[in-house]
């Protein structure tokens, strides 16, 4: 990929130390035919765009950092990466309220529970359901 096309690439940085977080971003990789997400543990991203700041707000939310430099974090994130990988009427319609707050709901409910559920895929087969 140049240099060029990597720009052009939402980023998407996840907490390398969670198994749970490590299954999602395999899942929207995988799903990512487009080529239109670069999923990276932030702990590995490079500075820009990694600011303290920025390191900080990784370690207890995801984030998405879009082409245009908008940056979307936890439930927004997810949304934002659903859209990207062809998800996008289901993302818009989860980004009107009141569902959006269902999903920042949902999202912090499983980012409070992420080491059972990585535990609970890996005794699974580590599957995400398709």
């Amino acid at each position: 990929m140049t240099g060029a096309e990597e720009e052009r690439r939402a980023l998407l940085l996840w907490d390398g130390g969670c198994a749970f977080c490590r299954r999602c971003a395999a899942w929207a990789e995988a799903r990512d035919r487009a080529g239109r997400l670069r999923a990276l543990p932030y702990q590995e991203a490079p500075s820009p765009p990694m600011t303290e700041a920025l390191r900080g707000a990784c370690a207890r939310a995801v984030h998405l950092i879009l082409p245009d430099g908008r940056v979307l974090r936890a439930g927004r994130a997810v949304l934002g990466a659903l859209a990207l990988l062809g998800f996008r009427r289901t993302a818009a319609l989860l980004s009107l309220y009141p569902f959006v707050w269902m999903v920042e709901a949902g999202y912090w409910l499983a980012a409070r529970n992420r080491g059972r559920l990585g535990r609970l895929l890996d005794g699974r087969g580590g599957n995400l359901p398709s």
